[in-house]
């Protein structure tokens, strides 16, 4: 067999196979719903393997999962892969199974040829998911592979299955990695998040303070008004940015402010997008600028209660339309507790720092994850080998 288009050339050692050769088992789930039930056995779907969630399931009785398992029984060892909606999506099963799935999934049983965790690793490969978008029938709704066609999809690997295993070893250390750094950064977000809750509403209070908070509406703290600019205003390399309607911040040659400013779209992403700038800009006409804050309030304090809290007034007050809006009394009438000025800075400022901690952390992840992508692309063609005495 010759190597697929996007593998340049089999190395020595290697070889080209099948799904079809290595697995012993290849088949999918009942292609009858089944009656789900509160209390029962994990009944896995697409979701599961997309979501990478074997807990939060659907399930069914006993009875039933006994009858679906005379059919196709899923069991420690086995890979599971999306096959309709999703494509080539996989999961191996490294833990004792007691679960039914359903038509949406395939199920490949690994044989004596191919180290399980190997062939699992490749399924994570460039090469294998277009292998198996070119099988499928991407005109369908949804789009799906055949079961007789996931046979067909080729696998490049070592001859060696003792090269094989320290491939997965190599490549499963580095997906462990990555997952540990998303939960990582999960954590990280949702501190963050409940550390906002508390500093912003007043519940918690930071160390030296404990002056008195008073509530008044935004109208009274700034000044609010709409931009003059419009979409096609943008360009693609200017020098100043330009906020339009959008989480993306557009460029343009040309600047009406310089100055400290929080913007917010008037429509599209109703109370869902914040910006902060301090320096030279543009401005949409359908986007607010906040600013002129009056003396004893801070602005990037303004900005971070505004994030936490600003979303749900917006949506209860948004104009109902083709296109929901937001008028100027829905800013001006929305109501902020502010502490001191001394306060307002030092929760500012802890704030900013947990955003840093959790962007710093988002890039890491995101860098790793290219870095990752590439070790496993030399890794599964063979391009890069590993040591013959970690093979050994």
């Amino acid at each position: 067999m010759t190597a697929p288009a996007n593998i340049d050339q089999i190395p020595p050692g290697w070889r080209m196979s099948t799904l079809g050769e290595l697995c012993d088992v290849i088949t999918d789930g009942t292609h009858h719903t089944p009656t789900y039930v509160t209390q029962g056995v994990p009944f896995y779907s697409v979701e599961s393997v997309t979501n990478d969630d074997f807990v939060n399931v659907k399930r069914i009785s006993r009875d039933e999962h006994e009858r679906l398992i005379r059919r196709c029984r899923p069991q420690c060892g086995d890979i599971l892969m999306t096959r309709i909606g999703s494509l080539a999506d996989t999961k191996y099963l490294d833990w004792d199974v007691d679960a039914s799935i359903y038509v949406s999934l395939a199920l490949l049983r690994p044989g004596k040829k191919v180290d399980g965790r190997y062939l699992y690793a490749y399924t994570k490969s460039r090469q294998f998911i277009k292998a198996v978008e070119d099988r499928s029938l991407l005109w369908a709704i949804p789009k799906k592979i055949n079961m007789g066609d996931i046979a067909h999809v080729p696998i490049a690997l070592p001859i060696d299955i003792t090269e094989q295993r320290a491939v997965a070893e190599a490549i499963l250390r580095v997906e462990k990695e990555i997952t540990d750094l998303g939960a990582l950064a999960v954590k990280k977000r949702f501190v963050r998040s409940a550390l906002s809750q508390q500093l912003l509403s007043g519940s918690a209070r930071l160390h030296g303070f404990d002056g008195a908070w008073y509530s008044h509406s935004l109208g009274d703290l700034a000044r609010i008004k709409t931009g003059s600019k419009n979409n096609q205003d943008k360009i693609t390399s200017g020098r100043y940015p330009f906020f339009v309607r959008s989480a993306t911040v557009e460029r343009i040659d040309s600047y009406s402010y310089d100055c400290e400013a929080i913007l917010i779209p008037g429509e599209g992403g109703i109370g869902s997008i914040f910006h902060y700038v301090n320096g030279k800009f543009e401005v949409h006409q359908r986007v607010y600028k906040i600013s002129d804050f009056r003396t004893g309030v801070h602005g990037r304090f303004i900005y971070h209660y505004m994030r936490q809290f600003f979303g749900a007034h917006a949506m209860e007050n948004s104009v109902k339309a083709t296109v929901d809006s937001l008028r100027l009394p829905t800013f001006k009438n929305f109501h902020i507790n502010l502490p001191p000025i001394e306060e307002q800075v030092a929760i500012a400022a802890a704030l900013d720092d947990a955003e840093a901690v959790l962007i710093a952390l988002e890039a890491c992840s995101v860098k790793t994850h290219e870095l990752a992508s590439g070790v496993m692309q030399e890794l599964l063609t063979g391009r890069s080998r590993l040591p013959v005495e970690v093979a050994s």
